[in-house]
């Protein structure tokens, strides 16, 4: 299984930025997908979760109304749209995918698969 993000850089406050993840090597239609950050010195946390169909979406509280996790199960891929980005959202950012059929959880335990990363980098 291989995830591939993209999409990450420099902004400055109140911008925007779209990550993708390209997934291979599983079935994509059958894994629900999830985004996740780490700051320095931070542990990973959650940032948004979607079903396998796409139907079912969850968010952190901080990020509520800011991102939406879409995915397109033709292109293999999970998107993170971010907007009215903030200082606080700097972070590395990963693509997870859960085990097939598993349901779209809200830790990292919840994940088997993990992408390399992008940084997110938000300047006020």
């Amino acid at each position: 299984v291989q995830l591939v993000e993209s999409g990450g850089g420099a902004v400055q406050a109140g911008g925007s930025l779209r990550l993708s993840c390209a997934a291979s090597g599983l079935i994509f239609s059958n894994t629900a997908m999830a985004w996740f950050r780490q700051a320095p010195e931070k542990e990973r946390e959650f940032v948004a979760a979607i079903s396998r169909s796409g139907g079912n979406t969850d968010y952190a509280d901080s990020v509520k109304g800011r991102f939406a996790i879409s995915r397109d199960n033709a292109k293999n891929t999970v998107y993170l749209q971010m907007n009215s980005l903030k200082p606080e959202d700097t972070a590395a950012y990963y693509c997870a995918a859960a085990r097939a059929y598993a349901i779209a959880g809200v830790t990292t335990n919840d994940y088997t698969y993990w992408g390399q990363g992008t940084q997110v980098t938000v300047s006020s």
